[in-house]
C-alpha cells in the first residue's frame, strides 16, 4: 500500500467541506421560506459543521480548492447573519400584532 493517500482520499476532506456548505445554503433556503426558531437553530448549526468541515479540509494539499470553499462558506455566512436579523425582525413584528 504507498504511503501517499490516493486523489480520491485527498480530496475526501474538501469534498465534505462543500457537502457541509451546500448543507447551510439548503438550510438558509429552509430558513427564508419559513423563517421560525427551529430553522434558524438548524442553519446555525448546519453553518458550524461547515466551519469544522473547513478547518478540517485546511491540511489538504490542494490550497486552491480549500479556499474556494473558504470564500463560499463566507458568502454563505453574510446571507446566513442578514437572513436570521430580518427573521428576527419578522417575528418581532408578528409579536406584536
Amino acid at each position: 500500500m504507498p504511503d501517499q493517500p490516493s486523489s480520491w482520499q485527498s480530496q475526501n476532506p474538501i469534498s465534505d467541506a462543500q457537502n457541509a456548505v451546500d448543507n447551510v445554503k439548503n438550510a438558509l433556503t429552509q430558513l427564508r421560506s419559513n423563517p421560525n426558531q427551529q430553522d434558524k437553530e438548524g442553519a446555525q448549526n448546519a453553518f458550524e459543521q461547515a466551519q469544522r468541515a473547513v478547518s478540517q479540509a485546511n491540511a489538504s494539499d490542494n490550497q486552491q480548492a480549500v479556499q474556494q470553499v473558504k470564500e463560499q462558506l463566507d458568502q454563505v455566512q453574510r446571507q446566513l447573519a442578514q437572513t436570521q436579523a430580518t427573521a428576527s425582525f419578522n417575528t418581532s413584528l408578528q409579536v406584536r400584532d
